[in-house]
C-alpha cells in the first residue's frame, strides 16, 4: 500500500526531477496576505511572485503546503466528519512556474505523473477544460485522452481570478471516476455533485490580467498554479474514495478508540474522523504559536478544538482525551513537520487545559439545550437568543450548537444569532484584519525590483554614507521633501523593526536639509526610514550621511542580548517546553512572552535573575556565524517557528554552560537564528532585574525587565525608599519588615481598644449618663446623639442597647465629622408593630438625607448634618404615636 508519506515523497521528488525548487511549506498564518486568515492554498506564499513585484533564484518550484480552512471566507468546518472529503487541516501539494513553462508542459507533467508515477488507470480518468480553451483541449488530446473524455466547462469552475482584478486565467481538471456502484454524473452534468466523479488535480493557466473596467489583457509572465489534495489522492491510490480510509487516519481513528474504549468503526466513526482532523488542524496551528482565545485566530482555533471535544464527550469519554491523541499524530506525520515534535509539549499541554475548561461548562450548557428544546415545538428552529447565550455564557460557538441540533433534526434562527453577535464578530474580524505586509506594499517591492534591496551596515558601523533611492509622502513616490517622509537609501547602518527588536532611531543629513529619523523599518529587503525633516529640502537622488543615536541603540542592544539569556535561562529553571512567543527591545526596557501555562513563583523569578546575572559576570565575547538554517539547528540553535529565514542565517552565541571552553565550540550557554544587533561583550548589559511576570494570554506569561542604568536607577530607587523607611521607624533595613508587622499588629490592637472605647463613651460610659426611656403608644423608645463614634460603629451600639431592654425602638443619631450617620434598632417582638426602616425614612430627611435599608428589625442611613437631631428625633416619635 502507498502511504501518505510515500505520495507526498514521490510527488516533489518528480518535480524536482524536472527542474523544480523543492520549497518548504509556508506558515498556516501567513505573512503576504492580510485578507486570509489561515493558508488555504499552496500558491499563497508565491502571491508577488505571481504577480511580478517579487523574484526568487527559481522559476520552477514545487511544494506540500500546510492548508487550513476554518474560518472567514474558505470554512469547512461544518462539514467535517460528515462528508468523505472535507477536512479544516489539508496538505496541498502543487508544481509552479514564475514565467518559466507553461501549458505544453504543465499538462503532460500533470498526465505523467498521474498515470505513470502513481500508477492510476488512465481509462478511468477524464479531464475538463475551459470551453474556450481549445490549446489545452489539443494538448490533452495529444497526451491521449480521448475526445469524449475532454469536458468543456462554461462556468467560473473552470476560470479561476485571484480577485475582482489582476491574474486570472482558465483551469483543467483531472477527474477519477470510482465507477457506476456510487452514484453521481459527470462535471457539468445534473449529477455532479455526487460521489463517483472525484477531482484529483486542478491545473491553473494564469495568462490574462484582469481590470476594473472588465477588460482583459494577456500577461507578459504567463504562469502555472496547480494543486492536488494530499489526502484525497491517498484515498484513490490506497482503494478508496473516502479520505479517512488512509493510512493516516485510519492510525488516528484508532488512537481515538483506543483512548474513548470505542469501536473506530460502525455508529461511532463520525466522532472519530472530527476528532481525527481536528487533532492535526489544532496541532499545528499551536505548534506556530497560535493559541485559543476569544478573538482572531486563536477564536477559530478555540471553535476546532471545542467541537472535537464535544465529540470525545458524546463518545463517553470522562476525562480530557484529545492531548492524549498527539503522539500518535507526532509519529504519523513528525518526520515530514518537525515543529510538530518540537511543539509536542506545548500541544498537549494547551489541548489539556482548554479540555478541562470546556468539561467543566459542556455538561451545563447542553443541559440548556435540552430545556431550550424542551419547549418549543417538534422542527422548530432553536432561537438565535438562546444560541448567543450558550455562546456567551458557555463558550459554546455557533457551529458547535449546529453540531449538537444536526443530530435532532433542528437548526438554529441564525438571523437573531447574528444580531446578538454583531458586536462580537465586530470585534473578531478587527482582532485579525490588517496582519501582514502594509497596505502600500507595492511600492517598496517596486523599488526593490528597480534599485534592489537595502544593504544593512549596522552590525558593524553606526555612522554610514547612503544614496536616496526613493522618497514617499502620502503613500505616493516623490521627488523631494520638507516635511514627515519615509526615506529609502541603497545602504544604511539603521537597524529596521524585526524580532521584537525596535527599529533605530538617529539623523540623515543631505547637502541641502537635515531630517531626524524617527523609525525604521523594513518590507521586501527595503529598509523605511520614518523621518521629518528638520532643515531645507532632501532630494532622491543625493547622497546623505546617516548617524544611528548611540545611546539608544546601546540600551535597545542590550535588552535583546539579555532577552537571549533569559529565554536560556526560563528553560533551565521551567523547563525545555519553553518557547519564545514574542518579545519588545526596547532603549528603556525588555518584554518576553513566552509559553508557560502557570504563573512563576518568587523564587523561579529569582533563580532565573540569579542565572542570567552569573551569564552576565562572564563577559565572554558574544559570536556571531553565518550558516545555513539546517546547520544552524544542527548546531542546537534555537529559532522562533513561524519566521521566515533565508539560505544564511546568523547564529548568535552568548555565554559558557561551565567554566571552560566558548562560544560555538560546544560549551555555549545560548545559541540562536537571529538577525538582530547584539552587545560585544555580556559585561555591556551590566546588570538584569526582572520586575515580575504577568499573563500576556492564554498558555503564555510575559516577563518585563531592565538592564544596564535603567537596572542600576531601578535598585537604587528600591534603595532609597527601603532606606527612608528604615529611618522613619529607627530600625536597622535588616530589621524592617519584622518592625512593619509589629507596627500593624499594634495598630490593629489599637484600632480594636479605640473602637471599644468610642462605643462605651457612646453607650453612656465614664462621666456620661445613659439615654432616658420614654413610652410611646406602649413602644419603649430611646434616642441619643453621639459624638466621636462613626456609622460602621452604630449597629454594634444598637444591639447592646436593645439587649438591655425587653422591648421597643432604639434611635442613633452620629455627627460623624459635619454628616450625620442614624441607625434604628426594633426588638424581634415589635417588628410586627413597627418596622426599623419606616422609622428610619421618618428620620433621614430631617437630617438632610433620602432614606436608607435594612430590615425590620435594623435599619441604616445618614443625612447631611446632625443640626436637626431633635426634629429628627420628634419625626421617630409621630412614627410611634401613629402605631394602631
Amino acid at each position: 500500500m502507498t502511504s501518505l508519506a510515500d505520495i507526498r515523497s514521490t510527488f516533489l521528488n518528480y518535480f524536482e526531477k524536472q527542474g523544480h525548487q523543492i520549497v518548504a511549506s509556508s506558515p498556516l498564518v501567513p505573512r503576504n496576505d492580510p485578507t486570509l486568515m489561515f493558508t488555504n492554498s499552496g500558491m499563497v506564499q508565491f502571491k508577488n511572485c505571481f504577480t511580478g513585484v517579487e523574484t526568487r533564484d527559481y522559476q520552477r518550484a514545487t511544494t506540500a503546503q500546510k492548508c487550513v480552512r476554518a474560518g472567514g471566507k474558505h470554512n469547512d468546518l461544518d462539514n467535517v466528519g460528515y462528508t468523505a472529503r472535507h477536512h479544516t487541516f489539508f496538505e496541498m501539494l502543487g508544481n509552479f512556474s514564475f514565467g518559466d513553462y507553461f501549458k505544453s508542459e504543465a499538462i503532460p507533467f500533470a498526465w505523467e505523473l498521474v498515470t505513470k508515477e502513481f500508477g492510476v488507470d488512465p481509462k478511468r480518468l477524464l479531464t475538463t477544460v475551459y470551453h474556450t480553451d481549445d490549446e489545452a483541449f489539443e494538448i490533452w488530446k495529444k497526451v491521449g485522452v480521448p475526445e469524449d473524455r475532454i469536458i468543456r466547462i462554461d462556468t467560473s469552475d473552470n476560470f479561476w481570478q485571484m480577485g475582482p482584478t489582476g491574474p486570472c486565467g482558465p483551469c483543467t481538471e483531472i477527474f477519477y471516476d470510482h465507477g457506476d456502484h456510487i452514484w453521481g454524473g459527470p462535471p457539468g452534468s445534473p449529477e455532479e455533485d455526487g460521489d463517483r466523479f472525484i477531482e484529483i488535480w486542478n491545473v491553473v493557466f494564469m495568462q490574462n490580467e484582469q481590470f476594473e473596467d472588465g477588460s482583459m489583457r494577456a500577461l507578459d509572465m504567463q504562469s502555472i498554479d496547480t494543486g492536488m489534495g494530499l489526502e484525497r489522492i491517498a484515498a484513490l491510490l490506497q482503494g478508496s474514495h473516502d479520505n479517512y480510509q488512509t493510512d493516516l487516519f485510519k492510525a488516528l481513528i484508532e488512537a481515538s478508540a483506543h483512548a474513548t474504549n470505542t469501536d473506530p468503526f460502525g455508529d461511532q466513526n463520525v466522532h472519530h474522523r472530527v476528532i481525527s482532523d481536528h487533532l492535526r488542524s489544532t496541532s499545528f496551528l499551536i505548534a506556530e504559536g497560535v493559541l485559543p482565545s476569544n478573538e482572531g485566530r486563536g477564536y477559530v482555533l478555540r471553535r476546532i478544538m471545542r467541537r472535537a471535544m464535544r465529540h470525545a464527550h458524546l463518545l463517553g469519554a470522562k476525562d480530557p482525551v484529545m492531548h492524549k491523541l498527539v503522539p500518535a499524530l507526532v509519529q504519523q506525520m513528525g518526520a515530514a513537520y518537525p515543529e510538530l515534535g518540537q511543539g509536542q509539549r506545548l500541544i498537549e499541554e494547551t489541548l489539556l487545559n482548554e479540555e478541562v475548561r470546556f468539561k467543566q461548562t459542556l455538561e451545563r450548557g447542553l443541559k440548556l439545550l435540552d430545556d431550550e428544546l424542551s419547549d418549543l415545538p417538534d422542527g422548530d428552529a432553536l432561537p438565535g437568543a438562546a444560541a448567543f447565550k450558550l455562546y456567551d455564557t458557555y463558550g459554546f460557538p455557533l457551529d458547535l450548537t449546529q453540531d449538537a441540533l444536526r443530530e435532532k433534526g433542528r437548526t438554529v434562527d441564525t438571523d437573531g444569532f447574528d444580531a446578538a453577535m454583531a458586536e462580537q464578530k465586530a470585534k473578531a474580524r478587527a482582532a485579525w484584519s490588517g496582519i501582514g505586509e502594509a497596505a502600500d506594499s507595492a511600492i517598496w517591492f517596486d523599488l526593490a525590483e528597480q534599485d534592489g534591496t537595502t544593504d544593512f551596515l549596522g552590525y558593524d558601523t553606526l555612522n554610514a554614507e547612503g544614496q536616496i533611492v526613493g522618497l514617499v509622502a502620502g503613500g505616493e513616490l516623490v521627488d523631494s521633501a520638507d516635511a514627515d517622509v519615509q526615506i529609502v537609501l541603497n545602504q544604511t547602518p539603521f537597524y529596521a523593526e524585526a524580532g521584537g527588536q525596535v527599529g533605530d532611531a538617529g539623523i540623515l543629513r543631505t547637502e541641502t536639509g537635515v531630517a531626524e529619523i524617527t523609525d525604521t523599518k523594513k518590507v521586501a529587503g527595503v529598509y523605511i526610514h520614518f523621518a521629518k525633516v528638520t532643515e531645507g529640502t532632501i532630494t532622491k537622488g543625493q547622497g546623505a550621511t546617516l548617524e544611528v543615536g548611540v545611546d539608544r541603540r546601546s540600551a535597545i542592544q542590550a535588552n535583546h542580548s539579555a532577552t537571549h539569556l533569559l529565554n536560556e535561562a526560563l528553560r533551565e529553571v521551567l523547563g525545555d517546553h519553553i518557547a519564545q512567543r514574542g518579545s519588545l527591545n526596547a532603549p528603556d526596557r525588555l518584554r518576553f512572552d513566552f509559553s508557560h501555562t502557570k504563573a512563576l513563583t518568587s523564587e523561579e523569578i529569582a533563580q532565573v535573575e540569579r542565572d542570567v546575572n552569573a551569564i552576565i559576570r562572564q563577559n565572554t565575547t558574544v559570536e556571531t556565524r553565518i550558516m545555513t538554517p539546517d546547520d544552524a539547528r544542527a548546531l542546537g540553535a534555537q529559532a522562533l517557528f513561524g519566521e521566515k529565514y533565508g539560505d544564511e542565517v546568523r547564529v548568535v552565541s552568548m555565554g559558557r554552560q561551565d567554566g571552560s571552553g566558548k562560544g560555538l565550540s560546544g560549551d555555549t550557554y545560548s545559541l540562536e537564528l537571529c538577525g538582530g544587533t547584539h552587545v560585544k561583550q555580556l559585561g555591556e548589559i551590566g546588570a538584569f532585574v526582572a520586575l515580575g511576570d504577568s499573563a500576556s494570554s492564554a498558555g503564555v506569561r510575559r516577563i518585563e525587565a531592565l538592564t544596564g542604568q535603567a537596572a542600576l536607577d531601578y535598585l537604587r530607587e528600591q534603595d532609597k525608599q527601603l532606606t527612608e523607611a528604615a529611618a522613619v521607624l529607627k530600625a536597622p533595613a535588616s530589621e524592617l519588615a519584622a518592625r512593619v508587622k509589629a507596627l500593624m499588629d499594634e495598630r490593629k490592637a489599637l484600632s480594636n481598644e479605640v473602637a471599644q472605647l468610642r462605643r462605651e463613651v457612646a453607650m453612656g460610659g465614664g462621666a456620661k449618663e445613659a439615654a432616658p426611656t420614654e413610652v410611646i403608644n406602649g413602644v419603649a423608645f430611646q434616642a441619643q446623639v453621639l459624638q466621636g463614634v462613626t456609622g460602621k460603629d452604630l449597629p454594634a451600639l444598637i444591639d447592646e442597647m436593645k439587649a438591655q431592654m425587653e422591648s421597643g425602638a432604639v434611635l442613633l443619631i452620629a455627627d460623624a465629622g459635619g454628616k450625620a450617620a442614624v441607625a434604628v434598632g426594633v426588638t424581634k417582638d415589635m417588628t410586627d408593630r413597627v418596622s426599623a426602616v419606616d422609622i428610619l425614612r421618618a428620620v433621614t430627611p430631617e437630617l438632610g438625607g433620602k432614606g436608607g435599608g435594612g430590615r425590620p428589625d435594623m435599619a441604616q442611613g445618614g443625612g447631611a448634618s446632625a443640626e436637626n437631631a431633635e426634629a429628627a428625633i420628634s419625626a421617630a416619635k409621630s412614627v410611634l404615636e401613629g402605631l394602631k
